[in-house]
């Protein structure tokens, strides 16, 4: 073998992108005869220089492939490296008595590793979690027609040809359409001098120490203040209040009237006397 496929062994595209990129298109493409032998001294010997052989000539695919992910902003050394993890998983389960070409068997392998990079690293929070959205991330930009949102007629074609809901595909374009922010970004860093990171705005005192007594005390205090406030009251008008505004079953103002043998509007009277007094008890 040539010195430049056995320097391919020690390369990683992170240390010299170009480099290795001359590297892999250096190692000769095995004849179909050729990656079948490999694939048998693997498949039946688990003979582990076959493996490396069989890489190391697919390792230019990867490369290929690799570039055409290339509009998500991630580096394509990185990109490169995920799709060599995946040729490696998938020289380790070929089948040479399938009939298929090494190549043909490994391109969902060496796609499967790298949307799997890309999904892990574009965006902190995750775009794409069920099927169907990561089907959308991956294909729906190419789905669009021009670079305007989807009108409704358009998000029915994506829906169709891809096979997913409507609904999945407006709420990947809103997601797609989306941008990170800092969450501690101050206001010298923002263009217009606003301060619109979420840490200004999603501040949490409920689990502050001094917020949970102060609220206790609070609530005791305004509890005990009611309590002199109704026992201050007739008997009458507190029965009226208890059974019109406390009891889980609340009485009527007719059943009420029965019983005191007044009509409902006084009742409905005595009931708001009675809570006009509570109010000017409670704020004294």
């Amino acid at each position: 073998m040539s010195n430049s496929v056995m320097s391919m062994e020690w390369m990683t595209p992170g240390a010299n992108l170009n480099a290795y990129i001359q590297g892999a298109s250096s190692v000769p493409i095995l004849t179909a005869e050729e990656e079948r032998h490999l694939g048998e001294r693997l498949y039946y010997e688990d003979d582990l220089d076959a493996a490396r052989r069989l890489v190391l000539a697919h390792l230019r695919f990867v490369v290929h492939i690799a570039r055409s992910y290339s509009g998500y902003g991630l580096p394509l050394a990185d990109l490169v490296q995920e799709g060599n993890v995946g040729l490696m998983k998938a020289v380790r389960r070929f089948n040479p008595e399938k009939g298929a070409r090494m190549i043909s068997f490994a391109v969902h392998w060496i796609k499967a590793e790298i949307h799997e990079y890309i999904l892990r690293n574009w965006r902190i929070v995750k775009v794409a979690t069920t099927k169907a959205q990561r089907k959308l991330f991956f294909n729906l930009r190419g789905a669009k027609k021009s670079l305007h949102w989807l009108n409704q007629g358009e998000a029915n074609a994506v829906a169709k040809d891809l096979g997913v809901e409507v609904k999945d595909v407006l709420e990947m374009e809103m997601r797609l359409g989306a941008r990170d922010s800092a969450f501690d970004i101050t206001s010298d860093d923002d263009d217009d001098g606003a301060v619109v990171a979420p840490a200004y705005y999603l501040s949490d005192s409920s689990a502050d120490p001094e917020t949970i007594v102060e609220n206790r005390e609070c609530q005791s205090n305004n509890k005990e203040r009611l309590a002199r406030a109704v026992s201050s009251l007739d008997e009458r008008s507190r029965d009226i209040l208890q059974r019109r505004w406390l009891d889980d079953v609340k009485t009527t103002l007719h059943d009420l009237a029965a019983q005191y043998g007044v009509s409902a509007e006084r009742i409905r009277q005595l009931e708001k006397n009675a809570m006009q007094r509570l109010k000017v008890s409670m704020e004294k």
